[in-house]
């Protein structure tokens, strides 16, 4: 299976059967100058933003040091059932509650991942909402935004050119070009570019070697942008990246090689985060986007971090689901950032929990109250698994117009049973105004109750326990296995000092298992590990399980095909 297309576009464009697709209706949108947006929302100055244009800006880092004493807002992570063809709108519905919380009178803002251009010309799309609940400027999201991922993809080769220089020159530092794992980027599926020799063409070119390529979002660069506090820990952890090994096995770091100043350089300026605004005119940073299927999926430290500083209530997601994008913003960025969570809103539609029920996609429309019990197991799964974090939960049913009363009662009375609340959301029609219902449903939950947030594992617990853990207890699974040789990494990594970090687990996004193919909630199923990664300088350890890859490739008829440009220069086709 291909690594996945994240995205959280609303899948079915007819949801409500509307006749506008997302892009007109972000091309309509009544934008407010960001300088206005910062000064009305949020109190911000002007000359506390470097604008990019009218409508996008970044917050200067000395205007964010000034925040560290003021207290911290509530934090709520958006996160969904197991994803599906059908739809279940993760962003769309965070956008939505971030303006749903907004209109019942709250100071909120949400903070969201930044698009690939992988997947916005691959096949699922951008990741910028859907309908009525988007965030704007989209077309300008979608694609270059304020170039961060550029500066990532660049400070990542500068590192690979690096690497290859020094052995070209003499390698002093006795790097063995077998055992070279620093991997090269471009943000785009380009599945030519998995395996490939690079070096060739004589004595001037340099010494051949295999290499690889991954995709810009799964880089560790990108996990170290978006885990890093300040520039100073970003410089810190680019150096602590290794590189490679010697003969005798010993790491090869980064700052070996002199590389982490001049990488912080390139990243200096993206590092700052950026700052938008809803369809509603509210607040919105996007920075930072790791895919949660093979890294840790979720927005900057320094985002969410200066958001809790600005707002009473802070939306953010976490990509795919919750075994997955929810699990590693617990496990590994609030474990790691010391953020406590206050709640999570798990997103599902009935079309999705008919799907896992075993309705195949043409049928979804039809009313099978079965469909919705069977698949709701899979709902169940997440919600208990996300109270083992001590997090309090709400349930979001994402309208669609196809959803019968007594589909959407048989989940209220599924949720009721599980002890939450389910509550029915028309942001995607409707924006805050569908999503005032919730929002105020999540300001009662935390009101009535405080956070017992822990991770689900402590520092000290072996890797290999580290994974099972997460594997039996939140996959369901009977256990992991892995070949010799990988186990052998995972002893190497536990003796080397590396024992305390926490687990980055890369599976398919479809399913509880490592088999894409198995819905609803599969049990005593084992998770074969295929390769276990070291980012030293992101500080954990990746476990790659199944057949999942960190390079996507196109599908048969990519969406670029039917991306262009008309006559009055409108970008037409994205969405």
């Amino acid at each position: 299976m291909l690594a996945a297309f994240e995205g959280g576009r609303q899948a079915m464009t007819d949801q409500h059967k509307n006749p506008k697709s997302d892009i007109e209706i972000a091309q309509a949108a009544k934008m407010k100058r960001i300088a206005e947006v910062a000064k009305d929302s949020l109190g911000i100055d002007a000359d506390k933003l470097e604008p990019y244009g009218h409508y996008k800006a970044k917050l200067s880092l000395d205007y964010i040091k000034t925040l560290e004493k003021k207290p911290d807002g509530k934090l709520i992570l958006v996160t969904a059932m197991t994803p599906t063809p059908a739809g279940e709108g993760k962003t769309t519905t965070t956008v939505g509650l971030g303006d749903g919380l907004n209109r019942i009178g709250k100071k909120a803002i949400i903070c969201l991942r930044e698009p690939s251009l992988g997947p916005c010309f691959g096949m699922k799309g951008g990741a910028a909402g859907g309908g009525y609940a988007q965030v704007v400027p989209m077309t300008d999201i979608n694609l270059h935004f304020t170039g961060d991922f550029h500066a990532i993809g660049v400070a990542n080769n500068l590192l690979a050119a690096l690497v290859d220089n020094h052995i070209y020159w003499g390698n002093q530092l006795g790097l063995d070009e077998r055992r070279i794992i620093w991997r090269r980027v471009v943000d785009m599926n380009d599945r030519a570019l998995r395996n490939i020799v690079n070096s060739l063409g004589g004595i001037a070119d340099g010494f051949p070697r295999e290499d690889h390529f991954d995709i810009t979002v799964a880089s560790e660069v990108m996990a170290i942008f978006c885990l890093a506090t300040d520039i100073d820990d970003l410089k810190r952890r680019l150096g602590n990246i290794i590189v490679g090994y010697t003969r005798e096995k010993k790491p090869v770091f980064a700052k070996d090689l002199d590389a982490h100043g001049a990488m912080t350089v390139l990243l200096k300026d993206a590092f700052q985060p950026n700052l938008v605004q809803t369809l509603e005119n509210n607040p919105a940073f996007i920075h930072g986007g790791p895919f949660a299927n093979i890294a840790h999926g979720c927005n900057s430290v320094l985002a969410t971090k200066t958001a809790l500083k600005l707002a009473d209530y802070v939306v953010t997601e976490a990509g795919f689901g919750a075994d997955l994008g929810a699990e590693k913003f617990l496990d590994i960025k609030c474990r790691k950032a010391g953020l406590k969570p206050e709640i999570a809103v798990v997103v599902a539609t009935i079309r999705a929990l008919k799907m896992h029920g075993g309705v195949a996609k043409e049928d979804l429309g039809k009313e099978n109250v079965k469909a919705v019990i069977d698949g709701a197991e899979n709902l169940s799964r997440h919600v208990e698994n996300l109270k083992k974090f001590g997090l309090l939960v709400i349930v979001a049913i994402n309208k669609f117009s196809a959803d019968t009363k007594e589909e959407v009662d048989q989940v209220r009375q599924i949720c009721a049973e599980l002890g939450v609340d389910a509550i029915e959301s028309d942001h995607w029609g409707n924006g805050g105004a569908g999503a005032k219902d919730l929002a105020k449903a999540v300001v009662k939950k935390i009101d009535q109750n405080g956070s017992n947030y822990a991770p689900l594992y402590n520092d000290a617990l072996p890797l290999w326990d580290k994974v099972r853990t997460v594997a039996q207890t939140l996959y369901g699974a009977q256990g992991i296995i892995a070949d010799k040789k990988v186990r052998d990494q995972f002893k190497e990594l536990q003796d080397g000092g590396f024992g305390h970090y926490p687990v980055c687990i890369a599976k398919t996004q479809y399913s509880f298992s490592t088999d894409p193919n198995l819905k609803g909630a599969p049990s005593n199923h084992v998770v074969p590990i295929r390769e276990v990664r070291i980012s030293g300088g992101a500080e954990f350890v990746v476990a790659v399980c199944g057949n999942i890859m960190t390079m996507p490739g196109l599908p048969r008829i990519p969406a670029a095909n039917s991306i262009d440009v008309n006559e009055a220069g409108e970008i037409v086709g994205l969405f």
